[in-house]
């Protein structure tokens, strides 16, 4: 009995994210809204940033991958989620769910890396203000890139394929409108003592060293503001940090907390999860363009050369 319980789950039941019909209806609305303006508001950035000479330097260019990631970020999660609150039945294939936890680590981890990258190009800009260009060469953010992708793939390497072998019992119901591996481990009949130990292994050494990284780049920064004898050019300065320490202070505290805290199915995790996987890459945008005097001129820019005169 127990090895056939073990082998039937192929597939899980997605908790809606309410019973009522009419509720249902306007969670997708909602929903369905957010993600067209996540998806509006990055491309966007990323035509502008293209588009537009002026932004051709290294922060933009680390700007243009985020909206990219964020982009895809919200195209693993809300489709599904959307196609869940029209239909009756939530349902998930055991492959399907792997494959969207796979993107949501790499994605994901990705973006936690391309952040604490942005951190060092702000450090790079007030701290060595005159060998900026030298120090962000045009090779070295290629390559920065490039790790902070390669390094999200690895953490979904180490992770995923440990979860494919799990067998699954009886309970197939995951507390959550998205396949986490936090939301599955409960569900498994398996010993996941070392899935457990690698999530939290690979998410307190990917979390904290990248936090390192910004953490110091930040006292360097601080500490450089600190000495500037104007009170414009430092105010001028804070403001060049604002708009990443805004997202950062958003992605990092959701994401976290998330895969750090136990799982209980509380509304808590689920608020978590909406924050960093739909919010947060809806928010980017607007945080970048509405604080940043160069991303509103050159959108004008853009405008009046692509609008009729």
């Amino acid at each position: 009995m127990a090895l056939r319980n073990h082998s039937t789950i192929a597939e899980f039941i997605l908790l809606r994210l309410s019973a009522d019909p009419k509720v249902q209806i306007l969670l997708f609305v909602l929903f369905m809204g957010l993600y067209l303006l996540t998806r509006m508001g990055n491309l966007m950035m990323l035509l502008v940033i293209r588009a537009d000479s002026h932004l051709h330097t290294p922060m933009y260019f680390f700007l243009s991958h985020l909206s990219f990631l964020d982009l895809c970020f919200s195209s693993v999660t809300v489709p599904k989620l959307l196609e869940s609150l029209l239909s009756k039945k939530k349902i998930i294939s055991k492959e399907g769910c792997l494959t969207q936890a796979f993107f949501v680590f790499d994605i994901g981890g990705t973006e936690i890396f391309l952040l604490s990258v942005m951190a060092y190009d702000r450090y790079a800009a007030i701290c060595y203000l005159f060998l900026y260009n030298q120090v962000m060469s045009g090779q070295l953010c290629m390559n920065l890139v490039w790790a902070s992708w390669a390094l999200g793939f690895l953490d979904a390497v180490i992770n995923i394929p440990l979860a494919v072998n799990l067998n699954f019992c009886e309970a197939h119901i995951i507390p959550h409108y998205s396949c986490e591996l936090p939301s599955l481990f409960p569900l498994s009949c398996s010993d996941i003592s070392s899935n457990v130990t690698v999530l939290v292994g690979s998410t307190v050494l990917h979390g904290f060293g990248t936090f390192f990284l910004i953490f110091f780049s930040y006292t360097r920064i601080v500490s450089t503001i600190l000495s500037i004898s104007s009170t414009t050019g430092r105010s001028k300065a804070f403001s060049t940090c604002f708009s990443h320490l805004t997202v950062v202070s958003f992605f990092y505290g959701s994401a976290f907390l998330r895969y750090l805290m136990p799982t209980s199915g509380s509304p808590l995790e689920l608020i978590f999860s909406i924050q960093y996987g739909v919010v947060t890459p809806l928010l980017n945008p607007l945080i970048y363009s509405l604080k940043n005097k160069d991303v509103k001129a050159a959108l004008r820019r853009t405008l009046g050369k692509c609008l009729p005169q």
